[in-house]
């Protein structure tokens, strides 16, 4: 897993890393940690990793200044510890060490259940609504092992494979990650193989395919004779199937930014039409006509304003909005419901296991059906 990227700026006041408090830990956020609110003098949220909601720990500044609103920490150690709480698989898991996962040290059960709560928190804070939210699991992992098909490794000086600590560039050799699956992907869905880039976009758990095509499927019900939009398509997962279920009478147009990808939907997708372009800027320009249904899977930032407004445009009578971010989701769940579109469903899936990653497949229909 390549880091998550933060940009250095300048230190606002003095200094708080390696400080070192007891805490209560609050509820799980966004992002693979813990809320604790530390009582005054400090008076500060800090977001705590490794740690279980309702824990105590004692935690170790890792980012902070006196002028941050908000510091980052790690629990480094347990002083009531969570029934949930487990010793991590991985030896390299924990506090100063790999940063790839966040869950090591959870029961797969709870980590689930911690991702609905995040999922459901971002619907109720951005979205305005409540909804119930249970994280599946999906076949595929080994108890939530050995799942990912394609890793990315960084090198030591040295020669060795290595991986990053999180928010850092710091190396920690590594010589088995635990969640690496022992083969690649096959780029199979449903029986069907499909043509991808050596090193082009595939879901990495070897179960995400069928069960993210199935979950699309069962919401949208295509019918013979629609018209189907397939946006951020990439090599044509989604519109392979829906081809299949409009048949010769109906329509598949799929649309995705990366050239290498739409190229290889159209081989992959014979039967549809395939536009390689930003799908803001042709979605503007083309493609206004009504369309019956629409599926969504935008990168991790979204589809965004422009995008879902272009799409209730067309009047679909359903969307299927699949989603790696949550908060993103959520705020595009909220403009779709500006304009007449609410929330029928949610499935959740958990298809990064001992991460804090999810993906949701959230199914809109028009508020008057």
């Amino acid at each position: 897993m390549s880091p998550r990227q933060h940009r250095t700026r300048k230190p606002r006041g003095r200094s708080r890393v390696g400080e070192r408090f007891e805490a209560e830990v609050g509820p799980v956020a966004h992002g693979g940690h813990c809320v604790v609110r530390l009582p005054e003098p400090e008076s500060r949220v800090v977001f705590v990793r490794h740690s279980i909601p309702g824990e105590r720990v004692v935690l170790e500044i890792t980012e902070g200044t006196d002028g941050d609103r908000f510091w980052r920490a790690d629990a480094v150690e347990v002083l009531s510890a969570s029934p949930d709480r487990v010793e991590p698989p991985c030896p390299y898991a924990g506090p100063g060490r790999c940063g790839g996962c966040d869950f090591q040290h959870v029961d797969l059960a709870r980590q689930r259940a911690l991702k609905a709560d995040v999922v459901r928190e971002q619907l109720s804070r951005l979205a305005r609504l409540e909804v119930d939210v249970e994280v599946e699991a999906v076949p595929g992992d080994d108890h939530g092992l050995r799942w990912r098909t394609r890793q990315r490794y960084a090198t030591t000086p040295d020669g060795r494979r290595a991986m990053r600590q999180h928010r850092s560039h710091r190396l920690v050799p590594v010589d088995d990650c635990l969640i690496a699956a022992p083969t690649g992907s096959d780029h199979t869905a449903h029986g069907h193989t499909f043509q991808v880039a050596e090193d082009g976009f595939w879901q990495v758990h070897p179960g995400a395919p069928d069960a993210l095509v199935t979950a699309v499927l069962d919401v949208l019900a295509p019918q013979p004779g629609e018209r189907c939009l397939d946006l951020y398509a990439g090599v044509g997962l989604f519109a392979r199937f829906l081809a299949e279920a409009v048949g010769p009478a109906g329509r598949v147009v799929a649309v995705e930014g990366d050239p290498r990808a739409s190229a290889l939907s159209t081989r992959n997708v014979p039967t549809a039409e395939v536009r390689a372009g930003d799908v803001g800027e042709v979605l503007a320009t083309a493609y206004d006509e009504p369309f019956d249904l629409v599926v969504l899977d935008p990168p991790r930032e979204g589809a965004r304003r422009p995008v879902v407004e272009q799409v209730v445009a067309r009047r679909p009578r359903a969307v299927a909005y699949v989603a790696c971010d949550p908060a993103a989701m959520a705020r595009d769940v909220a403009v779709f419901a500006e304009h007449g579109y609410r929330l029928a469903s949610l499935r959740a899936f958990d298809l990064f296991p001992m991460t804090h990653h999810v993906e949701c497949v959230a199914h809109l229909v028009r508020s008057d059906d």
